[in-house]
Formats: structure tokens, C-alpha cells, sequence
């Protein structure tokens, strides 16, 4: 199945957003999300518009998850919080957190760990077994008892068994991590090639936007491969469900391969379209 095509803007290192160009409205809600309204001066806050609403019920697990096996001395239980987007390691999301179950929910963290887990979900595919836990670096609390959140994404997590549902999803897990390269891997070649294909879909990207076209900098920033690989995933902000399969990968090198034949196609979908707007520059 060919890989989505995806265009990066490139605004800030921290955030950048690839939107796909085949879809009409690239944006998500959710019940348990809102933006903020007021744009942080650090941060480009995300926007959401219509998404169906989420049942965060055991009946959205799959049967895996809902397994009762003997705990051991070092089970992780982490509360859970199902959205319509993805969370990679390094990445920063903010969140206004308005329902009451969530609201209780960082009633609890604020005096205790800061930290939950993010886990994507859609209305097709219900909740997903693999997710990234959120740390709160930063939070406000309103009068009204909402929460305005910035959270940083850590470690990613594999749910083992589901613990309870109410008032919010607490579940077992176990860390995910990438295995270890093998040796005829070069994982630094890899990730340069990716990062030379980023920014010449930044660069056409910028040209069919009329932007001025300029040196795009140093988008690494000496990241080793890894994070650098999580980084790129978290750019792919149009398509949750690719992003979700490059998060669930326990291979760097796999990972990359597949965020290079990616960027390729994002590539050959913007050169075509370069070229069409030349031939036809009043469409």
C-alpha cells in the first residue's frame, strides 16, 4: 500500500506539520480537547475541528488488553487518555482539559506523578495498544476547574491489561524501546538522507505556498537517530494513522526507511504539482 504524501511546514523545530494534501480538513476534535484560544508566544497551539465523539468504555480494547494475567512486583499502571492524535517521545502537546472524568484525572496527577498516557484513537479503530506518556511541564487552573496543559512526550508504552474504566481508563503496561541496530545498519547515513529529503519538501513546499524560497537550516539539531526519527514522525501530523504505525516500530532503522519513502512520495506529489502550476500558472 503506497505510503501517504504529506507537506511539511516548516515553522519551528519543536512542531513542524506535515498536512496531507488529499484531505480536505486535516484537523480533529475531540469531547475531551479543546484548543487554546489564545496562541502561546513558545507554542503553535493545535487546532481541532469535528471529530466523532470517543467511547472510552473496555468495550473499545481489544480482547488482549482485557486479559487478567498474575501481576508481578514491577507491573506500571498508567492512566490513559484516548485522543485523536498521536504523541511521539520529544514532542509537545498542548491540551485544554475541560470533562470532569479528566478533570479528576489531573486532580490525581497534580499531587502525584504528572504523567499519563496518550493513546490514539478513532471512531474505525477504536483505541490503540501503543501510546507515549505525556509529562505536565507546565499547567494552569482556571476558576472554572478547567486545565490549560503543556505536556512533553517520554517513553513510549505497550498496554498489557486493561484495570478499570471509571471514571477514566487505567491500564497496565510495559515501556516499549528500539531494539539495537545490527552492525551493517548505518543508521547516521539513514537519518541524513531524511533529513536532505525534509528539506526539499519544505523548499518546494514553501515555492507553491509563495513563500521566499531560502536555506532550510539544520533540521537535526545533533540529534542522534532515534529521537531524531521520532522527531520526523511527529511532523506527519495529517495522517494519525501512519504516524501510529511509525510510533508502534521497535526498529530505528525501520523507521526511518519508512519516513524516507514518504518524504520521497511527498516529493514526487509536490514536483508534479510544481511543475502542472508552471505549465498552467493561471489554475
Amino acid at each position: 500500500m503506497a505510503s501517504p504524501q504529506l507537506i511539511p511546514s516548516h515553522s519551528s523545530f519543536n512542531h513542524q506539520a506535515l498536512i496531507n494534501p488529499n484531505s480536505s480538513n486535516a484537523s480533529l476534535s475531540n469531547p475531551n480537547l479543546k484548543p487554546i484560544s489564545k496562541p502561546s508566544s513558545l507554542l503553535q497551539w493545535r487546532k481541532f475541528q469535528s471529530f466523532t465523539s470517543l467511547r472510552c468504555s473496555a468495550s473499545s480494547f481489544p480482547e488482549k488488553h482485557r486479559m487478567n494475567p498474575a501481576k508481578s512486583d514491577d507491573v506500571v499502571e498508567l492512566p490513559l487518555f484516548p485522543l485523536p492524535l498521536v504523541l511521539f517521545p520529544g514532542a509537545v502537546l498542548p491540551l485544554q482539559i475541560f470533562e470532569f472524568r479528566y478533570r479528576i484525572m489531573m486532580h490525581t496527577l497534580l499531587h502525584t506523578d504528572l504523567r499519563f498516557g496518550v493513546i490514539y484513537s478513532d471512531a474505525e479503530t477504536g483505541i490503540s495498544g501503543v501510546g507515549c506518556v505525556g509529562e505536565i511541564v507546565r499547567h494552569e487552573r482556571l476558576a472554572d476547574d478547567r486545565f490549560f496543559l503543556i505536556c512533553k512526550g517520554q517513553e513510549r508504552f505497550r498496554i498489557t491489561d486493561l484495570v478499570r474504566t471509571k471514571p477514566y481508563l487505567v491500564a497496565e503496561v510495559d515501556w516499549l524501546e528500539d531494539r539495537p541496530s545490527v552492525d551493517d545498519e548505518d543508521l547516521e547515513g539513514l537519518a541524513n538522507e531524511v533529513e536532505s529529503c525534509m528539506k526539499d519538501v519544505i523548499r518546494i513546499s514553501n515555492r507553491l505556498n509563495g513563500k521566499l524560497e531560502k536555506e532550510v537550516k539544520d533540521l537535526r539539531k545533533n540529534h542522534f537517530p532515534t529521537p531524531f526519527s521520532f522527531f520526523v514522525g511527529s511532523t506527519f501530523e495529517g495522517a494519525p494513522r501512519e504516524q501510529q504505525a511509525l510510533l508502534e516500530l521497535e526498529c530505528t532503522a525501520a523507521r526511518l526507511k519508512r519516513e524516507k519513502e514518504t518524504l520521497r512520495n511527498t516529493l514526487n506529489y509536490l514536483s508534479a504539482a510544481s511543475a502542472l502550476r508552471d505549465v498552467f500558472p493561471s489554475s
